[in-house]
């Protein structure tokens, strides 16, 4: 049985001031280095195999606070731009909650959860779904059939939509998730490929909304 292990970068900046960072390449502060940290304690111990890593900075800032303390200088990771946060398009930039008093409650919910509400010159969370789920199907379920164990670094959206192809969620139950920065996801796969377990560390009590 091998385990996949999906962590959420680290706090960024942007994250801080509660603006939609999206596409926009921003790094970690002192807090987001310190959930890295704290994400990889929570798992020393378990073998890696594989790591595959989005190509946004601040997941890859994550994995480089967290491959010291897991000891895998050695262990090259996948860097692909299928597993980059969602873009958020004109609202990229921008305080989320600025943006609420703009538009109003109903039209806010809908741009941060509904499944398929279109953003000007951004994304749908079917559209991260519908590249992030071929790729973990091409490149980490083979691993995962293999008996390997994958550590995966992301980010809240493509996370959330990833979880709802593994858990089997509807549109409802995974507009409702939280994937708080630093929180780490481990899931128990067998050799066909099913998820046989979950469990949660480093849990952030604090959750960013994303």
């Amino acid at each position: 049985m091998a385990k996949l292990i999906l962590v959420r970068h680290g706090k960024s900046e942007w994250n801080k001031l509660g603006k939609w960072t999206g596409w926009t390449d921003i790094g970690l502060i002192e807090e987001g280095i310190e959930e890295a940290r704290r994400a990889a304690e929570s798992i020393k111990g378990l073998k890696i195999d594989h790591v595959h890593v989005s190509t946004l900075k601040r997941a890859q800032e994550t994995f480089e606070e967290m491959k010291g303390i897991l000891e895998l200088e050695r262990l090259k990771p996948r860097v692909h731009g299928a597993l980059k946060e969602r873009s958020y398009g004109i609202y990229t930039g921008k305080n989320k909650w600025q943006v609420k008093e703009e538009v109003g409650e109903e039209e806010f919910r809908k741009i941060r959860r509904r499944w398929d509400h279109p953003i000007p010159e951004g994304e749908t969370m079917k559209d991260v779904h519908d590249r992030v789920v071929p790729y973990y199907k091409e490149h980490v379920l083979p691993e995962l059939k293999r008996g390997e164990n994958v550590l995966a670094i992301g980010h809240g959206n493509n996370f959330r939509a990833l979880v709802k192809y593994l858990e089997g969620l509807g549109e409802e139950g995974v507009s409702d998730l939280e994937f708080g920065t630093g929180e780490v996801y481990i899931y128990d796969v067998d050799g066909s490929g099913k998820i046989l377990g979950k469990e949660i560390r480093a849990t952030n009590h604090n959750k960013l909304k994303v």
